[in-house]
């Protein structure tokens, strides 16, 4: 198949050879992505077909209306997708059906504590149970009636290539900076089966990738079966799914979707080394909101968007949000919190009580430290075993007196490196109890099993502090966990419930998700062992007084941050992110990955070719007002000189008296008078119209009386400063103006850069008659009074006292400068500036927000405009007077069209 993956709908139907047999007859038997339609109630007439048949094959730029059908249910409703459902399935003893329950410990479940009681949730995702083929149906009816789930069901050996293949063995070690440098690097993330039966082995494996889409297919064909489009909230979690919010964009163009990231999103450099990284990108791209635990992983994904894309970032009002072709695609950071009330509970249950006395019994007199990790590579076991160590050589006080109890949850992956992590650790737990033990003393107590939730909660109470040496982490809520436990649940003061007021302390790496929401505790680089090992020895020996403060402090936070605090805020920024979905044009164009829904305000459309022609030649008195860069020539152009084909067409133009054109650039005017000494009649207004001439005959004016241009020397060194610093940038140097360039730099340092320069011009040019202003990759000194609004304005005044005031106006250009024209010719009528009855079209170039209220595609939709109107410039009819025209002819037949002439 094409290795050039430019039709995503394609690539998921495609017979991949990697998905083997299993793949294949699951399609065989259920249709092309082996998945079964949910029966449906329709309110509005139609067929099921509607919504299920659409044709993939037709184009990606159709109209949002049309693809968004509605369904029955008209009331708000959030639908939750997930790679895993928080249900629990058990096959039945009798090996008769499944028996289901929720999953209590679930994150998915506990957020529906913050969804606000009007708003029905529903989930989305697969079962971890294999439920045969044969029934499927039944148990998918079964948990919709039940539980509001709707399940997805993965071939297995698609299963295996999309989780284990791409998930944990691609994406889970990228996000956690780790890179493939050799071919079995990421080998300790997965399991056993799949390390020896997937190519590759740790490298990017194309095959994987493709077997990722498919399954996002999967997802998204679920989510069909079950969406009202113009109600719904569509809630999309973590890493597994990245690919689905582009297969939902495509098929509901205004749809409202969210998405949350679970895990770390690394930086740039990491980033980047992904094959497919731009594709995923703009797959978030198609959500309306983009959720991340912290801000370091926000700036981290904001980056990449500027590095890879070319997209900034906006913040207002406190929201950060990305302009992606019209739409603001909000990024909100908000760290997930535990579930108060479940913990309380199990803090309130029997066995709690037998256990704790059981464990102060076993450390009477010891000061416990704790560690409760997974079993994995990033968590840091081996270093905090290492800082203890270090912490009783170089605090002998503490033999025989403290004591670190780390629980180990039994491994979910196998490999070469998390197999030498378990033997470092057993090697130093052996070695530190050897070394430091004593009789009925142990210093390091290693439990390696599955351990409950109450004796969970048992060591959390015991423990005078936590630590937590994770390299790398997205969130981990063991510290909240504790700090919960520490204080206890309200009212339920027990014998064995520690006495006195509540204390806590934190040892927590630097590098974890929770790290920046706890200012209390001690944060740490778990690397360096000396360092770690006097926090914990800080921890433990702190006074009383102060473990009781950040304790304080601590509870203070996690209780009211909790999850449904998470949830209720994240659906909040959600709807407040679509609340003008239903108010814009929108439309989706592209193809695959490229696929993107440009909104656009109501008013907003593309100019029509017949539209303008017919007012141009209807009128009497034309302004056509030009931009050049990016309007006559496109901004990628290396060669920026006008064309043969754009010089003929504005000579045309020109040579109707009728006709005033104007070329509005902001380059300089020697160049501009030297590319155009060719168009004899073409006015130029250059340096954004502080240079202004009629015609090539005429001397350059200037737009405002002779100014001081002392500014320049004051300027010109900030500027030079900034350049040597800067790698990439140059300043451009104009007659009235200083343009300082910085596209050909770092982009984040250049934005950055560009940033800083522009307070400092404006402080040291605060007392003088200039303005400084930041534009695409430019920051621009010039003269007060200059734009190209002023210019327009004042091009339209000088044919108004002419002795004809213009009826037909046309302004074109494509950036921020251009918006001062369209902004200033907006409201010419009712100024007197042109005659009543003006035919005004003002037009952007590119599908972007604008002042303007038509807009052309690109260049090429430009020039083939203008040649439009040169074709409509015709020779002028010579009569003493346009009474005398009337009087003897009442109509012209030109060819099958009849003007008549009032």
């Amino acid at each position: 198949m094409s290795r050039s993956y430019t039709n995503l709908l394609d690539l998921a139907e495609g017979n991949f050879a990697a998905l083997g047999p299993a793949g294949g007859s699951g399609r065989q038997r259920h249709g092309s992505f082996g998945m079964r339609r949910m029966s449906r109630v329709m309110t509005v007439p139609g067929t099921l077909s509607e919504l299920d048949g659409e044709d993939e094959s037709e184009p990606a730029a159709t109209n949002s209306v049309a693809s968004d059908v509605p369904s029955s249910v008209a009331a708000d409703r959030v639908i939750v997708v997930s790679n895993q459902l928080p249900i629990v399935a058990r096959r039945r003893p009798d090996g008769r059906g499944w028996s289901f329950s929720w999953d209590d410990d679930s994150l998915l479940l506990q957020l529906r504590d913050g969804i606000p009681d009007e708003m029905e949730v529903l989930f989305v995702g697969s079962l971890r149970a294999d439920v045969p083929v044969a029934e499927q149906d039944e148990v998918s009816q079964a948990l919709l009636d039940r539980f509001r789930c709707a399940p997805v069901f993965l071939p297995d050996h698609l299963n295996d290539r999309f989780y284990h293949g791409f998930c944990k063995r691609q994406l889970w070690p990228l996000f956690h900076y780790m890179l493939p440098f050799s071919s079995s690097a990421s080998a300790a993330t997965t399991s056993s089966s799949i390390a020896t039966s997937s190519p590759g082995n740790g490298r990017f494996d194309r095959s994987a990738w493709e077997a990722y889409v498919l399954a996002n297919k999967f997802f998204f064909e679920k989510v069909v079966e079950v969406i009202n489009p113009e109600e719904d909230y569509v809630w999309v979690h973590d890493y597994h799914l990245m690919a689905l919010p582009t297969f939902l964009r495509r098929r509901f163009n205004r749809l409202r979707i969210g998405f949350f990231l679970h895990s770390p999103f690394p930086s740039s450099e990491i980033y980047r080394t992904l094959p497919v990284r731009e594709e995923i990108l703009k797959a978030l791209l198609n959500c309306d909101l983009i959720g991340f635990h912290t801000f370091d992983y926000a700036r981290h994904f904001l980056s990449c968007c500027s590095r890879m894309l070319g997209i900034e970032y906006q913040s207002k009002r406190g929201y950060i949000g990305l302009d992606y072709f019209g739409r603001t695609v909000g990024i909100k950071i908000m760290p997930v919190g535990i579930h108060m009330g479940q913990l309380q509970s199990g803090l309130r249950l029997p066995d709690r009580e037998w256990r704790l006395s059981e464990l102060q019994q076993q450390f009477q007199g010891k000061t416990v430290l704790l560690g409760v990790d997974d079993m994995d590579i990033f968590k840091g076991i081996n270093l905090k075993l290492l800082a203890f160590e270090n912490m009783l050589r170089t605090h002998p006080k503490w033999q025989g007196r403290a004591v670190l109890v780390q629980i180990a949850n039994p491994a979910r992956g196998r490999g070469k490196d998390l197999e030498a992590i378990q033997a470092e650790i057993e090697e130093s737990s052996q070695r530190i109890n050897g070394d430091f033990g004593q009789s009925g003393y142990s210093p390091v107590v290693f439990i390696d099993r599955d351990v409950s939730s109450v004796e969970k909660i048992a060591y959390y109470t015991i423990a005078e502090c936590v630590v937590v040496t994770a390299v790398r982490d997205g969130m981990n809520l063991t510290p909240y966990e504790y700090i919960v436990c520490r204080q206890g649940a309200p009212g339920s003061e027990s014998m064995s419930e520690v006495s006195g007021p509540k204390k806590s302390m934190l040892v927590v790496s630097e590098f974890i998700g929770c790290s920046p929401s706890l200012s209390g505790a001690i944060r740490v680089n778990p690397w360096n062992i000396e360092a770690t090992a006097e926090a914990m020895n800080e921890a433990i020996s702190m006074p009383e007084q102060e473990k009781q403060l950040r304790h304080e402090k601590h509870y203070r936070y996690v209780s009211s941050h909790d999850v449904a605090f998470w949830s209720k805020s994240f659906i909040q920024d959600l709807q407040r992110a679509c609340k003008e979905h239903f108010t814009m044009t929108c439309w989706g164009i592209g193809l695959g990955f490229g696929f993107r829904v440009v909104a656009l305000d109501s008013h907003f459309t593309k100019l029509n070719m017949d539209l303008i022609v017919n007012a141009y030649e209807i009128s009497e008195s034309r302004a056509i007002l030009l931009d050049y860069d990016g309007t006559l020539v496109p901004q990628t152009s290396i060669n920026k000189e006008p064309s043969p084909e754009v010089l003929s067409i504005i000579n045309t133009l020109c040579s109707d008296s009728r006709n005033i054109v104007f070329l509005v650039s902001g380059r300089d005017k020697d160049t501009l008078g030297k590319w155009f000494s060719s168009c004899p009649k073409l006015g130029i207004a250059a340096e954004h119209g502080y240079f202004l001439r009629w015609s090539r005959e005429e001397e350059w004016q200037t737009c405002t009386q002779a100014l001081d241009f002392g500014w320049m020397q004051m300027a010109t060194p900030v500027m030079k400063l900034y350049t040597e610093a800067t790698d990439g940038s140059y300043i451009e140097t104009k007659e009235s103006a200083l343009v300082w360039h910085h596209q050909d730099a770092d982009p984040g340092f250049g934005s950055s850069q560009a940033k800083e320069m522009l307070d400092h011009l404006e402080s040291v040019l605060a007392n003088e008659p200039v303005s400084v202003k930041s534009g695409q990759f430019i920051v621009e000194v010039k003269p007060q009074g200059v734009s190209k609004g002023i210019v327009a304005e004042r091009i339209l005044a000088s044919v108004k006292e002419r002795g004809k005031q213009a009826d037909f106006v046309l302004c074109i250009g494509d950036d921020r400068s251009d918006e001062d024209m369209f902004e200033n010719i907006a409201d010419i009528v009712k100024r007197n500036v042109v005659d009543p009855r003006t035919s005004l079209f003002a037009c952007t170039v590119g599908q972007k927000p604008s002042k303007a209220k038509f807009y052309l595609d690109d260049t090429f939709e430009v020039v083939t405009m203008l040649s439009a109107l040169a074709d409509a410039t015709g020779p002028e009819l010579e009569t003493d007077s346009a009474d005398e025209l009337a009087a003897s002819i009442s109509s012209l037949d030109i060819g099958d069209r009849t003007i008549r002439i009032q």
